[in-house]
């Protein structure tokens, strides 16, 4: 019997925009968090018939204290003997070397900054998790991500599916699933996407899950905590080179271009180093040529804004780019990371690189900070997002 009044009001048909279940089968990725267990108690109170699914994605070095994947097991499994629902648990660690962690690598020794959630989202979690829930029989999976889906119908009377931002601008994770189709979304529902954070922690709390309180993950699971150099030179060698600052001078030297992003301030290895205005130092530039790191000093500094950026293996949520954007004719809101606000661009080329990959330019109307090669450019109209791509060039208009 629900007590709880938090719990009453989630068990109202429509709360959060959920649909009635009629006892279709979906399955929930549940991960030991709170999020996704709360995905999954809204689903069977609304008259879903709940599958959980524990994704194992990562095994080396998994019992140790960076990034264990047994404490999750146990929270999802304790978290799925409360609510009254099956567990599986599969394991996606060969999936996630070869579609993820290979490219993860490839991108740092070229130089670039990747972004593995983006990739871990369409190759594991919408590809071989969905297909897996297909195969149990399910017609529908779910995931405790903070975004939403919105069916529409086309001009044509056929059915589309749009990505929407979550409404907790927050917790908002559309950023990390625009490489999702059509075909995903169809089959896909984030029900925590119109709540606050708070609200779920709640519910969970109210219904006397041990993760309530649990802490959010951060960053890249078989990373974790871990220092990440120390992580990455396990897989990398170490290139030692010069640290070059915009006047040519040679101030230091660098472990391995591939161990530094644009916009690093700490961790340079020059940090006693003061010079003119005093300023901190960051990174601006990296010359793979002559392995050679470029640093400024000064958070505006020239060399650390951007006003023009190509990217490539676009993806579109809709199959295709906004027609009516095409040639910069309207303004598109742009993020090149996750964490800032949107910035207002334009959409200047839509094409294929020689590979055949889907390529764009975008225009800011103001310049942005540390574009970075190898993250993503996500665009949005509004609240829905479009898509985007790879970001693998930048320059000043």
């Amino acid at each position: 019997m629900l007590t709880s009044s938090v719990l009453r009001d989630a068990a109202v048909p429509g709360y959060a925009g959920i649909e009635p279940g009629d006892g279709r089968r979906v399955v929930v990725g549940l991960s030991g968090g709170v999020d996704s267990s709360v995905t999954a108690w809204l689903l069977k109170q609304h008259g879903y018939d709940v599958v959980g699914l524990f994704m194992k994605n990562w095994e080396d070095d998994d019992d140790g204290e960076y990034c264990s994947t047994r404490q999750d097991l146990l929270d999802a499994a304790s978290v799925a003997d409360v609510i009254g629902i099956d567990i599986e648990a599969v394991n996606f660690a060969a999936e996630y070397k070869d579609r993820v962690f290979a490219e993860f690598l490839r991108e740092y020794s070229a130089g670039r900054t990747p972004n593995p959630d983006v990739l871990c989202n369409a190759e594991i979690k919408f590809k071989a998790f969905l297909d897996h829930a297909m195969r149990m029989g399910a017609g529908l999976i779910a995931t405790g991500h903070y975004a939403r889906v919105r069916a529409i119908t086309d001009a044509n009377g056929a059915a589309r599916w749009q990505l929407l931002r979550g409404l907790d601008a927050g917790k908002d994770q559309s950023y990390f699933l625009h490489r999702l189709d059509q075909s995903q979304l169809s089959r896909t529902l984030f029900p925590v996407g119109r709540l606050p954070k708070r609200q779920v922690r709640a519910i969970a709390a109210a219904l006397g899950l041990s993760n309530a309180a649990k802490k959010d993950s951060t960053g890249i699971c078989f990373i974790g905590e871990r220092p990440f150099r120390e992580f990455l030179n396990r897989y990398l060698p170490t290139r030692p080179g010069p640290i070059v600052d915009d006047g040519g001078r040679t101030i230091g030297e660098h472990v391995g271009l591939a161990f530094y992003t644009l916009g690093q301030r700490k961790g340079i290895g020059i940090g006693g180093l003061r010079e003119g205005s005093g300023d901190p130092w960051y990174v601006a530039r990296k010359d793979m040529a002559r392995n050679t790191l470029h640093v400024v000093q000064g958070h505006d500094h020239p060399w650390l804004l951007s006003s023009m950026l190509d990217a490539g293996s676009v993806s579109w949520v809709d199959g295709r780019p906004p027609a009516d954007a095409l040639g910069g004719r309207r303004p598109l809101g742009a993020k090149t990371r996750y964490r800032q606000a949107d910035a207002a661009c334009r959409l200047f080329a839509e094409g294929a690189d020689p590979a055949g990959a889907s390529t764009i330019a975008l225009r800011c109307d103001t310049p942005q900070w540390a574009v970075t090669p190898g993250q993503s450019a996500v665009l949005y109209d509004g609240e829905v997002c479009l898509g985007g791509g790879f970001i693998t060039a930048t320059g000043a208009a």
